[in-house]
């Protein structure tokens, strides 16, 4: 038997020491990457950079050519971040993937697989075309919490071969700290986004405070759910009689949509989804529903009436995720809280109102009345000792005159002990008690002149147009032009004449573009004019014509 070389086993024995140290510091250089990696994902709080950041970090630790992460939703995937595809191939591939075939096993099934060709597995349905060429696949779920969030998916080994154990239990270990990272940042957007809902109620809750208008809070309420919904329009509608009316707006749509009849049954439910509101809502909206796509309706709470919040998003675009419904609920309480606000501030102002009608009446019946009743008796005693016919005359007049004056004043009283309720065929009345709602705790008395029999000869059709205008108006010469002197003219004889005149600055051009678009389209449906502009001496001045002699002929 040959004598063994001494040499040769120590030279086979270092061998297989050198690959083992080598072996044991690439699986420390390889952990030390793995740690560094992880602490990479976890260091942002912004939820979608942190699924970009996961998904480049896998694809650079692993060595792989693409990677993806599939967020998983209530059918397939809510929302695919890539890496590895630039800008021009993605353009020419169509849809992203929705989590059918393999990427489908991944949810239906969530644990590790790793593929030498993907191709071959028989849940395969193959790629788009244009899809770049892929073999190797490995994918791991992330969980957070015990639920699946989402899938990581690698493909094609940079070096060609196929994905190994070790890269499997990397992928694992990645994703733990995914779910981690991406707990953490929903987390941190949840409280961001009570932040912001805190904000937003504090400042609705200021400005009803501070006397904002019923308009003014609704398109508020509507402005705030917007941005916190991540809605691209709100419109907020309340009931009258069998329809809803809009009543407020946010987002890129006309003006004009504020007052439209909506006769869809959104709110009949607390909380209701639907998947195509430009159908829905075409007939009553117009080409200004065609861009709607998913829906989310929330009913006011607290009342039976079936009127809430619609947030809306565009065509194509998926539907509000159940997270949204208690954000879009608060600010349905909101608007309701508003409508509750502004009905106690009406209620308010029609007491005060009562109050001074109730004193003006007294003073004029135990003071005015009384005198100009002595007065006219004094006259009539001295008629019969005046020797000149002519000042007889004329004291005979002024006699006659004071008794019209004491009639009229006691008109002047019974209307002032008549509530809007006792005489809601009143125009006068209507007319009145705007100009008063409006201006009480404003500092601004307005001068009104109403000449002509408008309870006689305006049709209520009309009167309706006359009141909604003269309403615009007054609130704009108040909040936007901050007059202090205010005139209203009303004429009713062969046409019906509004004219409203102010000392105030010259409206903002979007709140006169809006002012002059809803007076001209009221005027159109009377068959009238509008005009709104600024007299010599400044200010404003509208001016809103009806014909009465052609509508009552």
């Amino acid at each position: 038997m040959p004598e063994q070389d001494p040499s040769a086993g120590l030279e086979t024995l270092l061998g297989e020491v050198h690959d083992r140290l080598a072996e044991i510091i690439k699986t420390r250089d390889r952990l030390q990457v793995l740690l560094e990696a992880v602490l990479a994902v976890g260091a942002g709080l912004e939820l979608d950079s942190t699924l970009q950041r996961i998904v480049r970090v896998a694809v650079e630790l692993i060595e792989a050519r693409y990677g993806a992460l599939g967020v998983v939703g209530d059918d397939g995937l809510a929302q695919f971040i890539h890496e590895g595809i630039d800008d021009e191939t993605r353009a020419g591939m169509g849809n992203l993937p929705e989590g059918r075939g393999l990427l489908g096993t991944l949810i239906a099934d969530p644990r590790p697989i790793r593929l030498a060709d993907l191709s071959r597995h028989p849940d395969s349905i193959g790629f788009p075309p244009n899809h770049p060429p892929m073999h190797s696949f490995l994918g791991a779920p992330i969980r957070v919490r015990d639920a699946v969030f989402g899938n990581i998916y690698l493909t094609e080994k940079r070096d060609g071969t196929e994905f190994t154990a070790d890269d499997e239990a990397v992928l694992v270990a990645l994703a733990a700290a995914a779910g981690v990272a991406v707990d953490n940042a929903r987390l941190f957007e949840q409280s961001r986004t009570r932040e912001r809902w805190l904000a937003a109620t504090a400042e609705i809750n200021e400005r009803l405070l501070h006397g904002a208008s019923i308009g003014e809070s609704l398109w508020l309420v509507a402005s705030r759910a917007r941005e916190l919904s991540s809605a691209d329009w709100v419109l907020i509608m309340l009931p009258s009689e069998a329809d809803l009316i809009v009543q407020a707006v946010a987002g890129e749509l006309p003006a004009e949509l504020i007052g439209v009849r909506v006769d869809a049954p959104l709110f009949a439910d607390p909380v209701t989804r639907i998947d195509d509101l430009a159908t829905a809502l075409r007939d009553s909206l117009g080409s200004a529903a065609d861009g709607f796509g998913p829906g989310l309706a929330v009913r006011l709470p607290g009342t039976d009436v079936a009127g809430g919040l619609l947030a809306v998003r565009g065509k194509g675009q998926r539907q509000f995720p159940p997270d949204q419904e208690p954000v879009l609920g608060s600010f349905a309480n909101q608007a309701a809280m508003a409508l509750e606000f502004a009905e106690t501030q009406r209620a308010r102002r029609l007491l005060d109102v009562l109050a001074d009608r109730d004193r003006i009446a007294e003073d004029l019946h135990d003071h005015v009345i009384q005198r100009l009743f002595a007065t006219g008796m004094s006259l009539q005693g001295t008629v019969r000792r005046i020797t000149d016919p002519e000042a007889a005359r004329r004291v005979g007049q002024a006699v006659e005159q004071l008794d019209a004056t004491v009639r009229e004043i006691r008109t002047s009283i019974f209307d002032l002990h008549t509530t809007p309720e006792d005489s809601a065929v009143s125009l006068r009345r209507r007319l009145l008690d705007v100009v008063a709602e409006l201006s009480s705790g404003t500092g601004v008395a307005p001068a009104v002149r109403i000449s002509g029999a408008v309870d006689t000869l305006v049709p209520d059709a009309v009167g309706d147009h006359v009141v909604a205008v003269l309403s615009d108006a007054l609130t704009n010469a108040v909040l936007h032009a901050r007059a202090n002197e205010i005139t209203v003219v009303i004429e009713a004889g062969a046409e019906l004449v509004l004219d409203v005149v102010d000392n105030g600055i010259p409206l903002p051009a979007e709140i006169a573009r809006t002012a002059r678009q809803s007076a001209q389209r009221r005027a159109e449906h009377c068959g009238g004019s509008a005009d709104l502009g600024i007299p010599a001496a400044g200010g404003n001045q509208l001016t809103w014509r009806a014909p009465l002699q052609r509508l009552l002929g």
